[in-house]
């Protein structure tokens, strides 16, 4: 844990261990920013009970350290979505073991992952906690955006931003053999190491950038041909996630690989397929609406 985050996030680990060492830790945080974020949330659970720990930081190979690293600790709980939403019901039964002691001891940890999809209720809820927090307990919010999390929550959690290595993430798709144009582009897309790791093995997601690079350099020199190169993007793209992708690629390779005035227009034409696809309009439909327009 404490070797990843050496590498992804030096500054944030580095801010941390001067947390740690004087032992400033507070009650609650919000993390924003998938790049690394967890791997933080969990080296910080495993400082609250590493019997082994060297300046505060935890040595990461105990048995303790091991089994929170597992998520198999019964005092740190991850709490995770369950379909779009994390449940007030869950949150009120987190909240009730706050009031409770540990089992291991008296002080427990929670990890909240994808915050941003609390529950109105559940965030309310929440706010009790952080703002009278009860016994050794500490509580650790996750999110990608963090203009999506209660204001009331923001404003009484100590916030740090998770930036994406961009460059790490190139580096190593290009160790997979990619192209460094190809490796920019999914780095841009990735969330994490292991999401680039799974873009860079995977074919189909290949297949379908090359196509996307042949439709925008269409769409730029030939609006007719553009319009050829359609069924080829919906052939490839027959899911919605992977739909999602063909319209961050767009944008990607339209601002930054053309410096024409006119991009500008082919952007908004992106955005407004976008739009319109977001708005249950047909993937292809959208895309010709883009050439068209």
């Amino acid at each position: 844990m404490y070797m990843d985050l050496e590498r992804l996030q030096p500054k944030i680990l580095q801010e941390f261990k001067q947390i740690l060492q004087s032992n400033r830790l507070s009650h609650a945080y919000l993390f924003a920013g998938d790049f690394a974020s967890f791997n933080m949330a969990v080296l910080l659970a495993q400082s609250r009970f590493c019997q082994e720990k060297k300046e505060g930081l935890p040595c990461g190979v105990c048995r303790t350290c091991r089994l929170i690293a597992g998520n198999d600790f019964s005092d740190v709980k991850v709490i995770e979505p369950i379909g779009q939403t994390i449940k007030t019901e869950t949150v009120r039964s987190l909240l009730r073991e706050f009031s409770s002691s540990g089992f291991e001891g008296k002080t427990q940890v929670f990890i909240i992952r994808d915050a941003d999809r609390l529950h109105i209720n559940a965030a309310n809820s929440l706010l009790k906690f952080i703002e009278e927090p009860q016994s050794d307990s500490y509580i650790i919010l996750l999110t990608q955006d963090e203009s999506n999390i209660l204001p009331t929550i923001r404003s009484r959690t100590q916030i740090f931003h998770f930036p994406k290595n961009t460059a790490y993430l190139v580096n190593q798709l290009e160790l997979k053999g990619l192209l460094k144009s190809q490796a920019e582009i999914l780095a841009d897309l990735a969330k994490d190491p292991e999401q680039a790791d799974s873009f860079g093995d995977n074919a189909k997601l290949l297949d379908l950038l090359k196509a996307c690079e042949h439709f925008a350099a269409a769409l730029v020199k030939d609006e007719d041909l553009a319009f050829l190169e359609i069924p080829q993007l919906v052939l490839l793209a027959n899911e919605k996630f992977e739909q999602k992708w063909v319209f961050h690629m767009l944008t990607y390779l339209l601002s930054k690989n053309y410096q024409k005035k006119e991009v500008l227009s082919y952007l908004e034409a992106v955005y407004q397929a976008r739009n319109m696809w977001f708005s249950n309009v047909s993937f292809q439909n959208a895309l010709e609406y883009m050439v068209i327009k």
